[in-house]
């Protein structure tokens, strides 16, 4: 099918000024909880493992936080009208395009080093 014609249709869908979290991102997402007939947002700080999606509507982020327990993974797509606000918090240095393998280190093992940005 015609990229350009499937592209055209998306514009519409699609949001202003959203960053475009990479896999080495630590990023904070507002999201809007709908509870009955209540809405309220919630903040997620995450980890991005992966990101996936061709087009930019598809886009989405797959997303990490290890608690004392329990690791919760959550997968988010970025021009969702659920989604209110990603912003993008640090940067680290990782060789991979999927950090995947994260899931299986813990305590020092863990750790990512932190790109400092002027």
């Amino acid at each position: 099918m015609n990229t350009q014609l499937i592209n055209e249709i998306q514009k519409d869908f699609l949001k202003d000024g959203v960053p475009m979290p990479r896999t080495w991102d630590e990023v904070e997402v507002e999201q809007i909880i709908k509870e009955w007939n209540k809405e309220r947002t919630q903040k997620f700080k995450w980890l991005v493992i992966m990101t996936s999606g061709k087009t930019p509507l598809e886009k989405t982020i797959t997303v990490r936080k290890t608690t004392d327990w329990f690791a919760i993974e959550k997968i988010f797509p970025i021009h969702s009208p659920l989604v209110k606000h990603i912003e993008i918090i640090r940067h680290f240095k990782v060789r991979r395009s999927n950090i995947a393998f994260i899931k299986k280190l813990s305590g020092k093992a863990a750790r990512l080093k932190e790109i400092k940005i002027k």
